[in-house]
């Protein structure tokens, strides 16, 4: 194992034998001398920094009806909201004055948030704060789209493959989606020159070890900027409802494989890991982490994006929470770094 790992760390692309090696090793020693090397790996491009990114969700409307997730279409119990371009501008001002220099605008593929809202938003935000990172998290669409938001002047865009198994891909979404479109959109989006995005669910259902290996496979073809790994957690109104939650110790592991195929790599403690685990987010960054997502969404609406069960939005989670996440991560000597963080 300590042979892959110096290989993975000397910037060589191992097979997928050896890939497989790694993510079926016995937990302990070898899972620990791993995330050791991701630390160190990260902390030598980053120091002990940790970026911040204010995350907006402006709309949990959804066309789509993916198997596993909380506000897909066919959920009746959901209590539907979308932000208007005003309520978005507050949360970034309020983000501002509190030093976050990039907003996360993420949300559901709501057919009422148009095009021409998209732009209209980016280009305000632009417009009011030139200094700072428009990231898009807003699902699958044309490439004409995707460059409207471009030139608007978004810079990062976050579309997680979920699977690079076409099969496995079935099993979590409905037939009108295909992995080949998500694919068609990742390579758009890299094309038009974003800083682009992409990651997987870990332990969802239906998913082996083999579709892990395929997945960071193509993660390395794909060579993203920005790379989203959390645990699967079921959501009590899903087809999925009865599955049983992701490895926490199994994403980490791929935290730390990812950050040493990919060192430069933006790579989050998500909101999910803290979901599962109190120690979830500091977890993450020592296995090679660099960046949190508190959330900047007003508070009457934060409950109702509901992606899985128990979804973390509050304390240190949260913007509100800064100082409580700044003594987090003072026990494992990393700050807050309130720049924009971009891809180097």
């Amino acid at each position: 194992m300590k042979e892959y790992v110096e290989r993975l760390e000397g910037g060589e692309a191992l097979s997928s034998e050896a890939l497989r090696s790694l993510l079926v090793m016995p937990d302990g020693d070898a899972s620990a001398y791993l995330q050791e090397c991701a630390r160190r790996v990260a902390q030598s491009r980053f120091g002990t920094s940790v970026y911040v990114r204010g995350l907006i969700e402006v709309s949990n409307y959804c066309r789509n009806n993916c198997y596993y997730c909380g506000i897909r279409k066919g959920n009746p119990e959901v209590v539907r909201y979308r932000l208007g371009k005003d309520d978005i501008l507050e949360c970034c001002r309020h983000g501002y004055s509190l030093g976050f220099r990039t907003f996360v605008l993420q949300g559901g593929e709501d057919p009422r948030q148009t095009d021409d809202f998209v732009v209209d938003v980016v280009s305000a935000i632009r417009a009011l704060y030139p200094d700072c990172a428009i990231t898009l998290s807003l699902g699958e669409k044309p490439r004409e789209a995707y460059e409207r938001f471009f030139r608007a002047g978004a810079n990062r865009y976050l579309l997680r493959h979920e699977t690079y198994n076409a099969a496995h891909y079935c099993q979590l979404h409905p037939a009108e989606m295909s992995r080949d479109n998500r694919l068609r959109c990742l390579h758009d989006l890299k094309d038009i020159g974003y800083q682009t995005g992409t990651g997987i669910m870990v332990g969802s259902p239906g998913q082996t070890v083999d579709d892990i290996v395929a997945d960071l496979l193509f993660i390395r073809e794909l060579a993203p900027q920005m790379i989203g790994i959390g645990p699967f957690i079921p959501h009590h109104a899903t087809p999925f409802a009865l599955e049983k939650a992701g490895s926490v110790e199994l994403t980490l592991r791929l935290l730390s494989i990812l950050r040493l195929m990919h060192p430069r790599a933006l790579i989050p403690a998500t909101t999910a890991l803290a979901t599962l685990l109190p120690e979830g987010r500091n977890r993450g960054i020592l296995a090679g982490a660099n960046v949190v997502m508190p959330n900047l969404s007003p508070l009457s609406v934060r409950q109702k994006y509901e992606l899985y069960n128990d979804k973390a939005a509050l304390g240190a989670e949260s913007a509100e929470g800064l100082q409580a996440l700044q003594k987090e991560l003072d026990r494992i000597g990393y700050r807050i770094d309130y720049g924009r963080g971009d891809y180097v």
